[in-house]
């Protein structure tokens, strides 16, 4: 899996904090990674990014963006509307190709959900993981509305033939109400895919050293990480 495709099925489902922890397991097991954010929108040019964050709170990693738009926007509305040249899903494969051969894991993220448009021609993320051949991991929300939007982006992979490697649930409450404790087991129902880790809410709060640390313990080994699902969906089916 030398090259990891990262989506959400929304905007603010913990998808950076996914990849950075992701990012840590991998550099815990002593595998070289690059970030690459696709396009970055709502933030200035003197301001840190997603692919900032994600290297500030994984470490040794290489981080880097193809472009950056000050609205927060879909980057190609975004794109448009600051007169600037779009991302393309050719520009997306093509740099994290390049990545590839450097590092022993490269790790695509998107701006919100799968579907979400980079240039005037409707390119998408999923565009560029086709052109990879590369699976994609989806990160997901876990309360009310999640099983609906989980199983939509799971069948739009299924569709155009890519892979979906599996689902992390972004940000796990501390007190799981009744629909996020469900939606543990349901998510891997309507997504046909397994669960592959639930980061803690408020995760990338922690200092550095100790989202490192800790990271693995929040991904299953195929994330290098020591996470046991099954282990999980108890603990969550009884409310804890």
């Amino acid at each position: 899996m030398p090259i990891l495709v990262i989506t959400g099925t929304g905007t603010e489902v913990g998808k950076t904090v996914t990849t950075a922890a992701v990012a840590a397991a991998a550099v815990a097991a002593g595998r070289s990674v690059a970030v690459l954010k696709a396009a970055q929108t709502g933030v200035r040019p003197d301001e840190r990014g997603d692919a900032d964050e994600v290297a500030r709170l994984a470490g040794a990693v290489t981080a880097g963006e193809l472009a950056r738009y000050p609205e927060p926007l879909a980057p190609g509305t975004a794109a448009r509307r600051a007169g600037r040249a779009p991302v393309h899903p050719r520009d997306i494969a093509e740099a994290a190709a390049k990545l590839a051969t450097e590092h022993d894991l490269v790790l695509v993220e998107g701006a919100g959900g799968l579907l979400v448009r980079f240039d005037p021609a409707g390119g998408t993320l999923a565009d560029a993981a086709e052109l990879l051949g590369a699976p994609v991991l989806v990160v997901a929300s876990a309360g009310l509305g999640t099983l609906n939007t989980t199983e939509l982006t799971a069948r739009e992979l299924r569709r155009r033939g890519v892979e979906l490697t599996g689902v992390v649930i972004g940000s796990w409450p501390a007190e799981p109400d009744l629909a996020s404790r469900c939606n543990v087991a349901d998510l891997t129902d309507v997504s046909d895919a397994p669960l592959l880790g639930a980061v803690p809410e408020g995760a990338g709060a922690l200092a550095p050293t100790d989202f490192r640390t800790t990271a693995p313990s929040w991904l299953a080994p195929r994330l290098d990480g020591t996470w046991d699902a099954e282990a999980f969906r108890v603990r969550a089916a009884a409310g804890r």
